[in-house]
């Protein structure tokens, strides 16, 4: 059945919990007043999502691998993103990839994305291009012409403004068919017109290599790390590692982990018991040993001290909010189950 559904957001937690199609961990990389807009419009083999962000971040997970999703940028003059260390620019797509991905912005963000399953795809290329079609190959960045990216960027972000003025509409069959076939086309075009920009063969290897240190990170998180481990676990130079770090996360393998830390502690804090927990406990927990240089950290990143966050009233937490927005409590602890960890 086509619908669609609109939320705000003032914390990175049950934004991305929020995001469809993907297990993300969305990390904000400066300090700032998080402010998001994730805009969902469900059609008959369409997935639609817009998506807006008013501070840095970076987008560290994987995809459902079972959909084709692209994504693209939907301000023509917005800057540009790092894709797996890759630079796309608005005008550029990404097909994106079930494995492990890293996507870097650096400036407030919007986006646009698309999904459907790979047999539809396959079927409405065929039927919209007149012959065979194979869908794009994950490692791709498409160029498509400009005539034909604006024509989808336009009747995406119609979506979008039927979705927040008039989402009624949805439920009459002959909209909801009509834009959807619109959508297919433009999408289908874009894929088989536009010029591809592959993977080379050092992209491959730094994606390893940053799939490994996530991997060693997520298992020593509580743990003091020095670089020589990193550069053992990754099976990585350390030049590499740098460079590695550098294209894919904006910051070093090290900073990235305290960065980690900080934001699991933010966590924590903001889901903790006020009377069962302490800060000291949660802040160990999380690796941070040196209480008073973690709390100077810690008030400059978010705003506030760790016992204001922890102290924070029940109804002002991120996942009182996400109740409220998916009007389910199953969905609650779904989602305290997948981001309670520390």
């Amino acid at each position: 059945m086509s619908g669609s559904r609109t939320f705000k957001f003032t914390d990175p937690y049950p934004y991305q919990a929020a995001i469809r199609g993907a297990q993300l961990e969305v990390i904000v990389t400066t300090r700032g007043d998080f402010r998001a807009d994730l805009t969902q419009i469900d059609l008959s083999r369409l997935r639609i999502s817009r998506g807006c962000e008013s501070l840095p971040r970076i987008f560290h997970g994987a995809v459902d691998a079972k959909r084709v999703a692209i994504n693209f940028l939907t301000e023509a003059d917005q800057p540009a993103i790092r894709h797996c260390g890759r630079v796309v620019s608005p005008g550029e797509i990404i097909v994106n990839d079930s494995t492990h991905m890293h996507r870097r912005t650096d400036a407030p963000c919007q986006w646009g994305a698309m999904s459907l399953t790979r047999d539809d795809l396959v079927a409405a290329g065929k039927t919209i291009a007149g012959h065979e079609f194979t869908a794009p190959s994950l490692a791709d960045v498409i160029r498509p012409s400009p005539p034909l990216m604006s024509r989808l960027m336009r009747l995406h972000e119609q979506a979008g403004q039927l979705a927040r003025t008039a989402p009624g509409k949805f439920a009459n069959p002959q909209v909801s068919r009509a834009l959807e076939q619109a959508l297919l086309h433009g999408m289908i075009m874009c894929l088989t017109e536009g010029t591809p920009s592959k993977m080379g063969v050092p992209v491959h290897r730094y994606s390893a290599v940053m799939a490994r240190l996530e991997e060693f990170l997520a298992a020593n998180i509580d743990q003091p790390i020095y670089l020589a481990e990193i550069c053992a676990a990754t099976g990585a130079s350390d030049h590499t590692l740098r460079r590695c770090c550098q294209e894919y996360l904006g910051m070093s393998a090290i900073h990235y982990l305290w960065l980690r830390r900080m934001h699991m502690t933010h966590r924590a804090l903001i889901l903790a018991t006020p009377a069962a927990a302490t800060v000291t406990a949660i802040a160990t927990d999380c690796g941070f040993w040196e209480l008073g240089r973690f709390s100077v950290a810690y008030r400059a990143l978010f705003g506030e001290v760790p016992s204001v966050s922890l102290r924070r009233p029940s109804d002002d937490r991120p996942y009182s909010k996400i109740a409220r927005s998916f009007g389910s409590l199953n969905n609650l602890h779904s989602v305290r189950r997948a981001h309670g960890r520390c």
